[in-house]
């Protein structure tokens, strides 16, 4: 377990994929809610949050009182969207807040655990990308320091649907391991 700012990260397990599960839909909803066309509830069960546990890493944050307030998925590698890459870098999947619980900043936090979990793993850039129809999500990743590298139109989503992401990243640098 590590703590940052009164957040509590740790890996998860497969014990804790029923609080992702909800966690997702808790973060599919509250879009929905606001007409962001991005993820829909149901769309990540069980079964994906164990297979990106076994190929990736999954993190939970949580509070003082170990409460879970976030979540998010590390890959290191992305090839759907970002096609073959050299290993240079991580690649952020999931961040997800809890709304209710979560202390203000908490997604943030989150974006510079990855990029230390990162950069301690001796990778000197941080990716992600962005569904293209969420000018405030892109804002947020802007205003957190990443840079918008390119565009991917054509990425499809599990149920067949094709929608376009903005690919962006974030160079690290030494003071990034601390």
């Amino acid at each position: 377990m590590i703590i940052d700012d009164e957040i509590l990260f740790r890996r998860a397990v497969e014990k804790d994929v029923g609080t992702l599960v909800d966690l997702y839909d808790q973060a599919a909803r509250w879009m929905q809610k606001r007409g962001i066309e991005q993820w829909k509830p149901g769309e990540k069960d069980t079964a994906h949050f164990v297979r990106k546990m076994r190929e990736g890493e999954v993190w939970l944050a949580g509070d003082p009182d170990r409460r879970i307030v976030g979540a998010y998925e590390l890959w290191w590698s992305d090839e759907e969207a970002w096609g073959v890459q050299p290993p240079v870098a991580g690649y952020v999947h999931r961040l997800m807040v809890d709304r209710r619980t979560a202390p203000a900043g908490t997604g943030r936090r989150m974006l510079e655990h990855v990029e230390r979990r990162v950069a301690r793993s001796g990778l000197a850039r941080v990716r992600l990308d962005c569904v293209s129809t969420n000018p405030r999500l892109l804002a947020y990743y802007r205003n957190a320091g990443y840079r918008v590298v390119g565009e991917f139109p054509h990425k499809e989503a599990s149920d067949g649907r094709v929608y376009g992401v903005i690919l962006l990243e974030k160079r690290l640098d030494r003071l990034t391991v601390v």
